[in-house]
């Protein structure tokens, strides 16, 4: 595998999701390493996500298992079971098909930073615990489009 040239790595600020559903996570960053070298079976990204922020509403997926390793700062894991600190050195994991709904929330001062691995399942779905809301990739059964996207989850897209 080549040699990753990380500055040519894009840089996506903020997140896709619904207003108002977006706001808590205009504060994070998404470096998408496994992009510059054409990784399709898998998802390598580096997340940035700054004092206050969240790095997504709290979720699971039915088809993609998930990984991060914190390289930096604190972060507060946010689970159906309770909150879990997370510093430089820990890390984390959610099997797919796992209702166990999962984020990270930036109490600290400073800027937090984790790795992510994550399957890429074009069927993949999956929903947000707290909230009306299901998220599809694009082969998902019962997919808004053809991009995938986001619905109530009774169906009706937002």
């Amino acid at each position: 595998m080549p040699k990753i040239d990380v500055a040519k790595a894009q840089l996506v600020t903020g997140s896709r999701y619904p207003k108002p559903f977006d706001e808590p996570c205009q504060n994070r960053t998404n470096l998408r390493l496994g992009d510059v070298v054409g990784l399709t079976q898998f998802g390598v990204n580096i997340t940035t996500v700054k004092p206050g922020g969240w790095s997504s509403q709290r979720h699971w997926h039915a088809k993609e298992d998930e990984f991060i390793y914190m390289l930096e700062g604190e972060l507060v894991l946010i689970e159906d079971g309770g909150e879990t600190i997370m510093r430089a050195g820990e890390c984390a994991g959610w099997k797919a098909g796992l209702k166990n709904g999962h984020h990270f929330v930036n109490r600290s001062g400073k800027d937090a930073k984790f790795l992510v691995v994550g399957a890429r399942d074009s069927a993949d779905w999956g929903e947000y615990s707290d909230i009306d809301m299901r998220f599809y990739r694009e082969d998902a059964p019962g997919s808004p489009s053809p991009h995938g996207g986001f619905t109530r989850k009774n169906g009706t897209p937002y």
